[in-house]
């Protein structure tokens, strides 16, 4: 099999509603959508949601990115289920700045390889989750997951909204949700008495800081929180303060969880080095991609640090369809966010509803690759350009 075009699409995904964090708020989502077309007629999609504030990447650069690599040259050669992860694995991206955390090209490797691995897998009739057996660092964490128990999110919302999605989270049967605090001219701790008394004593709860604090407010909250039962804390201070979280871990009782601080190998290592947190917050736009991501998670495992699959805000059909892969091939996964699409967007260009059922429960796609086509009509209708790739 060759490689025939890829094609990028830039699109705006307009939300349902308004999403509120410490380091934004947004209406609407810009991704970077690709297509790629073997020889053969096959067709695979991938799909990358820069964030500025995470891996330093904005739309802008990510289409920049892709219009300078020499992408379709360095997947000329014939490529089959063997041998497309090592050619993945080689693909370099060009970058006009300097990348000590290897993380500037991350949302356009992961648009690009999932459109590949998408594209062969279909063609051999395989699913995604197939990934995970062909790269020898997975080993340790490879499964075969029947059920994927996803996270009920409640945002910064207004009160009785959040009391109202506490409720529904609780008789929806869901295992566990995660809160936004942090936000400015919100009380966390009445929001946290809030989500606490809707959702019940039984249901985990974590908590979200978006990089609101520093080390300091950060032990300060997290002794303020105890009371409300709190699963772990996720990225509670900016990444340049982050080295500070190795002593906070030791003030406090809440387990703490990179986000915007763990984007690549070079991160993970780095935070392990450091003793800096408990969990890993693996997304896979922001880590590079499929490949990348199992290889994260597989070096948490070795240094027995626990892992979330995580999501961004205005994640497609075609990244929900491949953390659904992700969570169905990898053991040891503590909380699950995604799957968010119909309950999300105002429009999804995939033509399959790929959002989790009663409890939160998502099953994986028996379906070759991830298992969704796309609606072009509504493709076309989002796309603000398309680039081509060339050789």
């Amino acid at each position: 099999m060759r490689i025939a075009r890829l094609v990028a699409y830039h699109v705006k995904v307009p939300l349902k509603m308004t999403i509120r964090h410490a380091s934004f708020t947004r209406r609407e989502s810009e991704n970077v959508i690709i297509q790629c077309e073997l020889e053969n007629g096959m067709t695979g999609w991938g799909e990358g949601v820069p964030r500025s504030y995470v891996t330093g990447e904005t739309i802008e650069s990510v289409m920049d990115t892709l219009s300078r690599s020499r992408v379709r040259e360095q997947l000329a050669n014939d490529i089959d289920v063997e041998s497309v992860v090592a050619m993945c694995e080689s693909s370099t991206f060009a970058t006009e700045q300097d990348d000590p955390r290897n993380c500037l090209s991350n949302v356009a490797r992961c648009a690009v390889e999932m459109s590949v691995l998408d594209a062969v897998m279909k063609a051999s009739n395989v699913s995604l989750a197939k990934v995970a057996e062909l790269v020898p660092e997975a080993f340790g964490i490879r499964a075969n997951n029947d059920l994927i128990h996803y996270t009920a999110p409640i945002t910064s919302m207004s009160a009785w909204k959040q009391t109202l999605r506490g409720r529904l989270a609780r008789w929806y049967g869901f295992r566990d949700c995660k809160a936004k605090v942090g936000v400015d001219g919100i009380d966390d701790i009445e929001t946290l008495k809030r989500i606490r008394t809707a959702i019940g004593s039984r249901m985990t709860m974590r908590i979200d800081g978006n990089e609101a604090w520093d080390c300091e407010q950060t032990t300060a909250k997290m002794r303020q929180f105890e009371p409300f039962t709190i699963a772990a804390v996720e990225q509670p201070v900016p990444h340049r303060l982050s080295d500070g979280l190795a002593q906070v871990r030791q003030d406090i009782n809440i387990p703490v969880m990179l986000d915007e601080s763990l984007c690549s190998l070079t991160d993970a290592q780095h935070a392990i080095e450091r003793g800096t947190c408990d969990l890993f917050n693996i997304r896979l736009s922001k880590c590079g991609g499929f490949i990348s991501s199992l290889k994260i998670a597989a070096t948490a495992h070795r240094a027995g640090l626990a892992i979330q699959l995580g999501c961004q805000v205005g994640e497609t059909g075609i990244l929900s369809a491949a953390g659904r892969a992700f969570a169905a091939s990898v053991s040891g996964l503590q909380f699950v966010e995604g799957s968010y699409d119909r309950f999300l967007l105002r429009n999804n260009v995939t033509t399959r509803n790929v959002s989790w059922s009663y409890g939160g429960i998502g099953r994986p796609t028996e379906q070759a690759g991830l298992g969704v086509e796309i609606d072009h009509r509504v493709l076309e209708r989002m796309a603000v350009r398309r680039l081509e790739l060339k050789l």
